[in-house]
């Protein structure tokens, strides 16, 4: 049988340890920053917050080229891997199109996969399917226990302006929004492929109500583990962190986001993402 490997782009959000661990590979994407091109995975914590906050212009973010994944697909398949390719949305990026056009290129053996998601949402599938791929799982198993994970995941995702996402082209795709209201807290649902605005408001008591709502909803739930991220500073997400351990026996990790995700959602987003037993 086999080996099976496993790759992603550099929008998941995830501990280096656990890619370590598990022998991911992970694409980077690329932003570019007035005129000056930088991969993501070059950007440390807090770097790129830095550079948009100082910046002219609105960063411009890139998938990675299709010769890029066809490299990475031949190098890795030299030992007759199978390689499992899991990316983020294409309501979001063009990304995952790349890595299937890539691994035709490649000749190598590859399933592209669609997560729906992105960032610890996408994680959650990513690692799973490599614990399964480390313990020496069949294809099949693989790609069945994603499917599964997919099917009992939610992202959440909190913005306090909705300038980044105007800019960036991405209010299209939210749908019920106007777009001139830019200075207003908005929390949407990712659900096939949509980002669906589920609460708004001006003040952060908007926030703090939706939360109330979330952990009420999830205590009466069978929660497997839960993500937070953040863009900015961390406070608010840690306050989140306090409220929602105790539904969940799994450590609640609280990491920044990288640089693909904050150029849309703008600094003092948040997102949550849980994943459902």
């Amino acid at each position: 049988m086999a080996n099976i490997k496993i790759v992603t782009d550099s929008s998941i959000t995830i501990e280096p340890e656990v890619v370590e661990e598990y022998g991911i590979t992970i694409v980077p994407l690329s932003v570019m920053v007035d005129g000056v091109l930088y991969s993501d995975s070059e950007l440390g914590e807090g770097d790129f917050l830095r550079l948009m906050q100082s910046s002219k212009n609105l960063p411009k973010t890139s998938q990675p080229p299709v010769g890029v994944f066809a490299e990475i697909y031949e190098d890795l398949a030299l030992d007759g891997s199978h390689i499992v390719s899991i990316h983020m949305s294409h309501a979001l990026s063009g990304t995952v199109e790349a890595a299937r056009q890539g691994a035709t290129l490649s000749g190598a053996d590859v399933t592209v996969i669609d997560s729906g998601f992105t960032d610890q949402a996408m994680k959650f599938q990513v690692v799973e399917a490599a614990k399964l791929a480390k313990e020496g799982a069949d294809l099949d198993t693989i790609l069945a226990r994603i499917e599964e994970v997919k099917e009992k995941t939610e992202l959440y995702i909190g913005v306090s302006t909705l300038e980044n996402l105007v800019k960036g082209g991405r209010i299209g795709r939210v749908t019920g929004l106007l777009s001139s209201l830019l200075n207003i807290r908005v929390v949407m649902e990712m659900k096939d492929h949509h980002l669906e605005p589920i609460v708004k408001g001006r003040g952060n008591k908007t926030f703090k109500k939706w939360l109330d709502e979330l952990v009420e909803k999830l205590s009466h739930s069978k929660v497997a583990e839960i993500g937070i991220s953040y863009a900015g500073t961390p406070e608010w997400a840690n306050e989140m962190k306090a409220q929602l351990q105790s539904l969940v026996e799994k450590a609640i990790p609280v990491l920044e986001t990288g640089s693909i995700i904050q150029t849309h959602t703008g600094e003092n987003a948040f997102a949550v993402l849980v994943r459902y037993q």
